[in-house]
């Protein structure tokens, strides 16, 4: 199983960007994915989710209106657009894997929002954003 991190970088307030995170491993549709970011000196915290086998998204109040997470089912990729970047966005971002389907019927709902829900992790990419 991996998962790889792309798109971060450096931007200004107001700016935009758009994360990738490209997967591999496992079957993309059996699963929910979750991106999750960190400050220097703060938790792990949840940004969004996007459950492939139904496709449910989440956001967290601090982005919602502002980003949009999307699956690419032909590529196993889910990216992440964030528009109207401020400095609280800065952070290194994750994006984490966690199982929605067992088997052909059974069907669970992980809490998107707590880390220790998801099995697998990407290694991160920086996002910084100039105030």
């Amino acid at each position: 199983v991996q998962l790889v991190e792309s798109g971060g970088g450096y931007v200004q307030a107001g700016g935009s960007l758009r994360l990738s995170c490209v997967t591999s491993g496992f079957n993309f549709d059996d699963y929910a994915i979750g991106w999750f970011r960190q400050a220097p000196g703060k938790e792990r915290e949840a940004v969004s989710s996007i459950n492939n086998n139904d496709g449910t998204t989440n956001y967290s109040d601090a982005v919602k209106g502002r980003f949009t997470i999307s699956s690419d089912i032909a590529r196993n990729t889910v990216n992440l657009q964030m528009n109207n970047l401020n400095y609280e966005d800065t952070g290194v971002y994750f994006c984490a894997a966690v199982p929605v389907k067992l088997g052909a019927r059974i069907v669970v709902e992980p809490m998107w929002d707590r880390a220790y829900e998801y099995d697998h992790w990407g290694r991160g990419t920086q996002v910084t954003v100039s105030s």
